[in-house]
């Protein structure tokens, strides 16, 4: 399952149990949508409910990463899990956008806010 708000340039994810393709490309949608409207974006990621993906959506993340490599600026990702912190790691060789990992979701909505 998979939750998603906007907030100005913001857009807030959540993921909770196990993310499936359809869910990830809904996010696609919902991503691509606020670039148009908004040029670049920050993202707010949750992923202390996530509890695995599939090998399907890895590879989805990769492609879609690389081709908006660009359009996001920074990347607060929430997580209590090592896996996932390596997973932020090496997404960070991908993209240009600065990412930072936070188990506060406070600490990383100030972080996001310095810029704006």
């Amino acid at each position: 399952m998979i939750t998603i708000e906007h907030e100005g340039n913001l857009t807030v994810v959540g993921i909770f149990a196990r993310l499936e393709i359809a869910d990830f490309q809904r996010l696609e949608k919902e991503i691509e949508s606020q670039l148009k409207l908004l040029g670049k974006i920050d993202l707010l990621m949750d992923l202390r409910g996530m509890l695995g993906y599939t090998l399907d959506v890895a590879l989805e993340d990769l492609r879609f990463t690389r081709e908006h490599a660009h359009d996001v600026g920074r990347v607060a990702i929430l997580s209590e899990d090592n896996a996932m912190v390596w997973t932020a790691l090496l997404s960070d060789l991908f993209v240009s956008a600065e990412i930072r990992l936070f188990d506060d979701e406070a600490l990383a909505r100030e972080w996001l806010g310095e810029r704006q």
